[in-house]
């Protein structure tokens, strides 16, 4: 059984990217099954820190947009939307070049808060971090958790 509410659609998750930092680091999303949701990211300029590696801040960045995407896909959004609480990624491996590939599997899908499991690999499959992002549920009209 799937874990989506709403069923993705990648060409529309990928225009939802437009005038995001999704858009400027080249985020796209790439595929879905029942229980994962797959975006990629460059690995340039725009992504590099000052010594030619993937910076560690942009993997989290395509860590949490690929996590808040696959919350927001499981939660009824004319009652509720997610926000994200903490999020933390052990960075395992340097990458200088290619796209880098996140897939998110749930943890914990609840009714406040959303759990993901998200590893990011190179191109040839190699493991370059691991993130959890910890998400919660809010009904509309209510403010988000204090940070």
């Amino acid at each position: 059984m799937s874990l989506w509410r709403t069923q993705p659609d990648i060409e529309r998750l990928n225009s939802s990217q437009k005038n995001t930092i999704g858009e400027v680091l080249d985020i796209r999303f790439e595929a879905f099954d029942d229980e994962s949701l797959t975006a990629s990211m460059v690995i340039d300029h725009r992504t590099h820190q000052p010594f030619g590696l993937l910076h560690g801040g942009a993997s989290v960045v395509l860590a949490e947009t690929v996590g808040s995407m696959a919350s927001f896909l499981c939660i009824d959004a004319s009652k509720f939307y997610c926000v994200g609480l903490e999020i933390n990624a052990n960075h395992l491996r340097g990458l200088r070049s290619g796209r880098v590939t996140a897939v998110a599997k749930p943890i914990h899908i609840g009714r406040t808060t959303h759990v993901w499991d998200i590893r990011l690999t190179s191109d040839e499959g190699k493991a370059s971090c691991v993130s959890r992002l910890t998400m919660a549920v809010v009904p509309l009209g209510e403010n988000p958790p204090a940070r």
